[in-house]
């Protein structure tokens, strides 16, 4: 356990220089010489190595098998490195351990025998080489295909999960151009996706079509990625390829039942919504584009219900939601406003009795927006009521688009809501516009700048006599330039029809002469008028309902005639709430038959209530 001799001292400038930890010992195991990087690897000391047996560097485990090729080195000395195929470690004065490669070296000096030991510490490569294996072992286990190629396409990698995928062999596809795997008309793919490559793009997620050995065609997901020299350079591509055809046929299989869905969805609700009839006199044009989410059902109707009259009802509604429940609500809402406007209810009363519909439903949270509106031809009035829809447009020729004055009411289903209505006289040829919040509330946008730009649209459309389906289309192509991310939309245009040709009125008591007035009124009206035609019809048709007037309401009693070039139209109205109804009387009865006369006589006859009592009408052809 001396101090260093002469052979210790000839190397000491040596080893301090070397790089690697070097340990010399001597015949016997005993450390002689170390230098300062065997301190920094080991932990110790200098003198706490010196002298002591090369054994406490190595781990316990490794001791007695050390001493053993120890000596086994003693007979045959030479330059090589320490434990040829093993894996070796060195252990630390804390204890711990570490991987390490060991290269002996034999001396022989004065001072006899020596061998010297570098020491490396190889965690990191030994690291990293589990880091490759077990990323070799991954990209080999890989249920997806994987494989490598040049920049000129050919294949240099190729796992099991791509030969089990393209059917060929490593053997086969290596060396071989990626072009194998693509279809003949997708050559060009290959080459726009190379090309990519090289110029240092990544390309994720292409869907594509491929081909396997056998010839057959594969829907597959393909990742493609460069890859580069330390310096940068892009020398290859690697590529990950999923298979799914799987997907792609429940794709398919999902989209047409989906159509099918649809298509049944959106007959379902064409036919809930009904085809509203011709009107004569009435120029109309709509629109209704399902909504492009879902099914593309929605609450969205509208209604044109001809009253009678001259008058026209013009409706329309939206249930809040989409899809069954809301077109079924609809549907239903539809033919209650139906029949109830065909009674002759005033907007407020048929609003009133919608919200007790809509309650009645028993469907949680519905709100149903709706509109309506009478427009009276002879008048040119319209009365309109809303319960909570939007605004309803008025387009005059000449003057432009505004508002139509309406009160605000609660949308249908609130409850408790009195509605109120608004009657506005409006110029001969003005068209009211009515739409639903499809066409004005769409995705990034506000609501109250999109109804300003409807109205802007319309005033540029306002002509002295605009084709009213022209104007459909270009509100449509306008506020909904985009085909995808709306909601049904439901658009009604309708221009208010012309004056009639001649209109006439009078008032007359409730007393019995008023019977024979109203007669001499009317044959005044008529020989002006030249209808002698329907003039006989005319009187026993007035004489009936006027007696009726005289008999069971009360004064004073409003006798209006109007005429179109089609119609005569004659309106009796009082201040008695009640209506008459048709009955048959007995034999010996001398009452009860007039309004059975009416409904015989007249081409088109009716009851509408009014503010005052009621109006009794009836019309003939001219």
């Amino acid at each position: 356990m001396g101090g260093p001799g002469a052979a210790e001292e000839r190397f000491r400038g040596l080893l301090e220089a070397a790089p690697d930890a070097m340990v010399i010992v001597d015949d016997t195991g005993t450390i002689r010489l170390v230098n300062a990087q065997t301190e920094a690897l080991f932990g110790y000391r200098r003198d706490e190595l010196l002298g002591h047996p090369v054994e406490l560097l190595v781990p316990g485990r490794f001791r007695a098998h050390h001493t053993d090729h120890r000596a086994a080195y003693a007979l045959n000395q030479q330059v090589r490195p320490m434990g040829a195929g093993l894996d070796l470690y060195g252990l630390r004065k804390d204890g711990t351990e570490f991987p390490v490669e060991i290269s002996l070296s034999p001396l022989e000096t004065s001072d006899g025998l020596l061998v010297s030991a570098a020491v490396r510490d190889v965690s990191e490569r030994k690291a990293a080489e589990e880091r490759i294996n077990e990323l070799a072992a991954l990209v080999e286990s890989s249920q997806d295909a994987i494989l490598a190629k040049t920049l000129d396409g050919r294949i240099t990698y190729w796992n099991a999960a791509a030969q089990r995928l393209y059917e060929f062999t490593a053997e086969e596809a290596l060396g071989r151009h990626v072009a194998i795997l693509a279809p003949p008309d997708r050559g060009d793919e290959i080459t726009a996706l190379l090309e990519r490559l090289r110029q240092g793009e990544k390309v994720e997620h292409f869907e594509t079509l491929r081909v396997t050995r056998s010839g057959e065609l594969l829907d597959v997901d393909v990742t493609l990625w460069p890859t580069r020299a330390p310096d940068g350079e892009v020398i290859g591509a690697c590529a990950i390829v999923r298979d799914i055809s799987d997907r792609k046929r429940a794709e398919a299989e999902l989209t047409k039942l989906y159509e099918q869905q649809r298509h049944i969805a959106l007959t379902l609700q064409r036919s809930l919504m009904g085809t509203p009839p011709a009107i004569p006199g009435l120029a109309t044009a709509s629109r209704y584009l399902p909504a492009t989410q879902g099914a593309g059902v929605g609450g969205d109707w509208f209604d044109l219900i001809p009253l009678g009259a001259g008058r026209v009802g013009v409706l329309i509604g939206d249930v809040m939601g989409r899809g069954l429940e809301a077109a079924a609500v609809m549907g239903q809402l539809r033919s209650a406003s139906h029949a109830l406007a065909k009674t002759g209810l005033q907007p407020r009363q048929l609003m009133q009795a919608l919200d007790t519909v809509v309650a009645d439903l028993e469907v949680p949270d519905q709100l149903v927006t709706c509109c309506y509106l009478i427009i009276a031809a002879d008048a040119g009035e319209v009365t309109i009521c809303s319960a909570g829809h939007l605004p309803a447009l008025v387009a005059v020729p000449g003057e432009g688009a505004r508002t139509l004055p309406a009160p605000v009411n609660a949308p249908l289903g609130v409850g408790g809501v009195i509605y109120e209505q608004r009657r506005t006289t409006i110029a001969r040829g003005a068209t009211l516009v009515l739409y639903t919040d499809g066409l004005v509330e769409t995705p990034g946008s506000d609501i109250e700048d999109q109804v300003t730009q409807l109205v802007t649209t319309l005033d540029r459309l306002a002509t002295a006599a605009p084709d009213l389906e022209a104007v459909a289309d270009h509100v449509l192509a306008t506020l909904l330039p985009d085909a995808d991310g709306h909601d049904d939309v439901t658009l009604l245009l309708t221009q208010l029809p012309a004056a009639p040709l001649a209109t006439a009125g009078t008032e007359l008591p409730a007393a019995a002469e008023s019977v024979p007035a109203g007669r001499a009124f009317l044959d005044r009206t008529l020989d002006a008028w030249e209808c002698a035609a329907v003039k006989d019809d005319t009187r026993l048709l007035l004489s009936e309902i006027l007696t009726n007037a005289v008999r069971h309401a009360q004064g004073p009693i409003g006798l209006h005639v109007c005429r179109t070039d089609t119609d005569l139209t004659v309106e009796v109205s009082d201040h008695s709430p009640h209506l008459p109804e048709p009955r048959l009387a007995a034999e010996d009865e001398e009452s009860g038959r007039g309004l059975l006369l009416v409904r015989a006589l007249a081409d088109d006859w009716g009851v509408r209530p009014t503010d005052d009592g009621k109006t009794t009408w009836f019309s003939l052809k001219v």
